[in-house]
């Protein structure tokens, strides 16, 4: 892990950074009154970090600030981390048993969070699809890897259904797999996780205007810089780093954003994302793009962006309606002989962009 921490008194503040799935969007704002800003910056959970705190009273010092935010970046690393061979996750999915196995109460949290998004999703949010992002070659995939066949997929399938596969008692804290060769990855929701850990760390030292982002995925608080909400952008998918196709604002929110336009390949003129639905064990074949969720938690915002993108627009929309979820879909019009998108949002994204 690298970071770089800066204080800043006052602050020119102008934030365009182009990241997997969101851009940040500020305003350069005069220099005259600014708050201290504290900005902390590096890489961790193999991707990218970006903090900012705005310090109205002046009463935060930065090496609290630095401190707290390295033991959550340690700390979720150490139990989250499927990149992380040491980590509790890595040790769980190495391990023969089925035996239930005692777990940390991070790992718990997340494993409560994914059964409940699991199963109101239909079934789409799925912790358990190792074995199909193995088959379908991500991360290690060679330009003459042949496709998986049909019988390679369905015994795949006997190793993919969390809650089938899965025993978990939250009482006791313990998780139990049915098959020595279950194992479980914690990509669609252990990043936001982890921002909600960060931010409740920089909350207990007495922070209260901040922008947490790790990967793209976010969460705030309180006002920016210049007293207004953060302003965030959307990202286009399919287009170079840096276009905006929405702007929302947030403050005390979370929003995360789930895409199929960075990790996919082509083979005979057919294209494979990484999304994979695991109810038919293969890359999904809607026209959805991207999906962005603003929610309570950025737990919630990056599990539920993963969720209604497997589901894809029509079904997806209707998920989020019926959950009350603020959801922005940007969909592929395959009418088009160009590379068009239409969006589609649930009335509740809506009401947010309304003041709602």
């Amino acid at each position: 892990m690298q970071n770089e921490i800066s204080m800043k008194r006052p602050l020119c503040f102008r934030c365009v950074m182009g990241l997997i799935s969101l851009i940040f969007v500020g305003l350069l704002a005069s220099c005259g009154s600014q708050p201290v800003t504290l900005s902390l910056t590096g890489e961790t959970w193999g991707t990218t970090y970006n903090i900012v705190i705005v310090d109205r009273s002046d009463t935060l010092d930065p090496g609290d600030v630095e401190a707290a935010i390295e033991a959550v970046l340690v700390d979720v690393d150490s139990a989250l981390s499927n990149w992380n061979p040491s980590s509790e996750v890595s040790q769980f999915n190495a391990t023969d048993t089925t035996e239930p196995v005692a777990i940390s109460e991070h790992l718990a949290d997340v494993i409560s969070t994914a059964n409940r998004v699991h199963d109101q999703s239909l079934g789409r949010f799925d912790l358990t699809l190792g074995p199909l992002i193995d088959l379908w070659g991500f991360g290690t995939r060679k330009p003459d890897t042949p496709l998986p066949s049909d019988e390679a997929i369905q015994t795949a399938l006997t190793k993919v259904g969390q809650l089938d596969v899965l025993t978990f008692n939250e009482s006791a804290r313990t998780l139990q797999k049915t098959d020595p060769e279950v194992n479980i990855y914690l990509a669609a929701l252990a990043k936001g996780y982890g921002i909600d850990q960060i931010a409740q760390s920089l909350s207990a030292i007495g922070a209260t205007d901040y922008l947490v982002e790790v990967g793209g995925d976010l969460t705030t608080a309180g006002l920016n810089p210049e007293g207004d909400a953060w302003r965030i952008g959307i990202e286009v998918p399919d287009s170079a780093p840096g276009a905006v196709q929405e702007i929302v604002e947030l403050t005390g929110l979370a929003m995360a954003t789930s895409g199929d336009y960075r990790n996919y390949y082509e083979v005979e003129g057919v294209r494979y994302s990484h999304i994979i639905d695991g109810k038919t064990g293969r890359p999904i074949t809607h026209t959805t793009a991207s999906v962005t969720v603003i929610a309570e938690t950025a737990t919630l915002a990056d599990a539920w962006a993963t969720a209604l993108l497997v589901l894809g627009e029509e079904a997806g929309l209707d998920v989020a309606n019926r959950l009350d979820l603020a959801a922005y879909f940007i969909v592929r019009d395959t009418k088009s002989s160009d590379t068009v998108f239409r969006t589609v949002t649930s009335r509740r994204f809506e009401e947010l962009q309304n003041g709602g």
